[in-house]
């Protein structure tokens, strides 16, 4: 009777794991493609309007991305400034950490219903 117990325990603890892991899985990918969608309405618009169209998520190995895919090489320098090249600075315009504290407190709400059930 015992060792029955134990089984029915056991049993439920890996539907348990796999649902909390098949949710956590969802949640990632989730958090990935709303900082994406985020990111593509609230970057500068340049002339071209290819840098906030270029934002894309993707997973990465157990984990997802998000990245700027045509324009990557202007992210550090638009939202932290950069020198001139006749001298001086222009400022940074952020856009890419509000939607980081975003995305970060999104999934950890998301995470903690998950493990609620």
């Amino acid at each position: 009777m015992s060792n029955n117990f134990a089984d029915e325990i056991t049993k439920a603890l890996q539907e348990y794991t796999t649902e909390v892991e098949e949710g956590l899985e969802k949640a990632k990918e989730k958090a990935a493609k709303d900082g994406a969608k985020a990111l593509k309405a609230n970057s500068p618009k340049g002339r071209s309007g290819k840098y906030g169209q270029g934002w894309r998520a993707k997973k990465d190995g157990k984990g997802w991305v998000i990245h700027n895919a045509t324009r990557y090489q202007l992210a550090h320098l638009l939202e932290k400034g950069h020198a001139k090249r006749g001298g001086g600075r222009v400022p940074g315009r952020v856009h890419i950490a509000p939607v980081e504290d975003q995305v970060i407190n999104d999934f950890e709400k998301e995470v903690e219903r998950v493990i609620r059930g």
